[in-house]
């Protein structure tokens, strides 16, 4: 009775030579030290409540933003009192007024 043969070790993939590997190593190094990705940022003054209510460390705010709008400045959140200073801070890079 015949043995069966092994199967065929499976190949590498061919790795990437000259400027092709430097350029991977690149992109492999940049997708290590990328910080969070960019996030979406919203106008005060047209935003849903959904919107806001989706800010990142902002909680359930969007019915006091809209509550006290139009806005002329980002800032406003905090001399209107519609955010405490707290979540004003986690949430100021996230928003816009146009």
């Amino acid at each position: 009775m015949a043995v069966p043969a092994d199967p065929p070790a499976p190949q590498a993939a061919p790795q990437p030579q000259g400027e092709d590997a430097a350029g991977q190593a690149e992109v492999e190094r940049a997708e290590d030290s990328a910080g969070p990705r960019a996030l979406a940022v919203v106008d005060l003054n047209t935003a849903s409540v959904a919107d806001l209510n989706r800010l990142r460390g902002g909680g359930a705010i969007g019915r006091a933003i809209v509550a006290k709008r139009p806005y002329t400045a980002v800032e406003q959140l905090l001399s209107k009192r519609v955010l405490s200073r707290a979540v004003y801070e986690k949430i100021k890079d996230q928003v816009t007024v146009r």
